[in-house]
């Protein structure tokens, strides 16, 4: 039996069937995307300001001039020695209390008056190696009772007691004492000072820390480490050795000649045997509590500079006696 459609017939406006057809939607005009920032290039770094830039160039040529002034004046003095307590305040501050840095500032700045930087290294040389053997050993010292207090950091009697007869010469050499031919003494005796104190720490020091038997300098009996007036061969040997470093540093800075190299060594033993003496006989006696070891330490470092000065005048005595004995022959 056959069916039959119509052609044309009507589409159906069922809900089921317009559910099928996508929804309209409104579109905009441009389609947006997600934002790109802008990437501009970098801007160069900008030049310091013509003011800033012309202080730095200022303060880089003043220190250069401080340091390059010969003779120097105070004024230059205080710059250089400023820069080296800045630049090696971690060292400095290990050695030293904070009144003790300040006593010393002013120690370097008078040496860098008087006797240039070169003078000025002399003291450098011995605060390092006299700072390194005052903290050898050190908790060894402390158990013993005969460590530096404070750790081994000085403070300003200890300074001033290492340096016054050093400072005195730096004052006599500035004002011309003397006159231009009493400038290589005062620089002599500068050394000498240096060398003695040195000598004398170094010997102490490698004594308490290394010694096997020390002896009272009066009567050469045994005594416990760091009994004042003790002596020992390893501490004698150590000082002897830090004299001739330290008087050899001067001659390879042209503060001393050959001959006074010897000088000081001599002059250097001389009088730490003399302050040995004075520590084992008067020093914490009765009636002279006030003997401390800072006056001792500059008792000690004046005779050392006076006898290098003393020696020095001699030998130019001997010179110029057989210099004439040569002529008349």
């Amino acid at each position: 039996m056959a069916c039959s459609l119509p052609l044309h017939a009507p589409l159906s406006s069922s809900p089921r069937v317009l559910s099928y057809l996508p929804t309209p939607r409104t579109l905009p005009l441009f389609r947006r995307g997600p934002r790109v920032p802008l990437h501009r290039p970098p801007s160069p770094p900008r030049a310091l300001p013509d003011v800033a830039a012309g202080a730095v160039a200022g303060i880089r040529d003043a220190l250069a001039d401080a340091f390059l002034t010969s003779p120097p004046t105070w004024r230059t003095a205080a710059a250089s020695n400023l820069v080296v307590f800045v630049a090696g305040s971690p060292v400095l501050l290990s050695g030293l209390s904070a009144s003790g840095f300040a006593a010393a500032y002013l120690l370097g700045t008078l040496t860098w008056r008087g006797f240039g930087a070169p003078g000025f290294l002399v003291v450098v040389a011995y605060f390092v190696v006299g700072t390194a053997v005052t903290k050898l050993r050190i908790r060894q010292k402390e158990a013993l009772g005969v460590a530096e207090k404070r750790g081994g950091r000085r403070g300003p009697g200890s300074v001033i007691g290492s340096s016054a007869a050093g400072c005195v010469c730096a004052l006599l050499s500035i004002y011309h004492a003397g006159g231009t031919a009493s400038s290589e003494l005062w620089r002599l005796g500068f050394v000498a000072s240096f060398c003695t104190k040195l000598s004398d720490t170094v010997s102490s020091e490698i004594g308490k820390a290394f010694g096997r038997t020390t002896y009272l300098v009066t009567t050469l009996k045994v005594v416990p480490r760091g009994t004042e007036g003790a002596i020992s061969i390893e501490g004698t040997i150590a000082g002897i050795l830090a004299a001739v470093f330290l008087s050899g540093v001067g001659y390879l800075l042209g503060q001393v000649d050959v001959l006074q190299v010897a000088v000081c060594v001599l002059a250097s033993q001389i009088a730490n045997y003399v302050e040995s003496y004075i520590g084992a006989t008067l020093q914490d006696k009765e009636g002279f509590e006030w003997l401390n070891n800072d006056i001792v330490n500059v008792l000690n470092i004046s005779i050392g500079a006076i006898l290098a000065l003393l020696t020095q005048q001699l030998l130019i005595l001997l010179l110029r006696k057989q210099e004439g004995h040569a002529g008349h022959a």
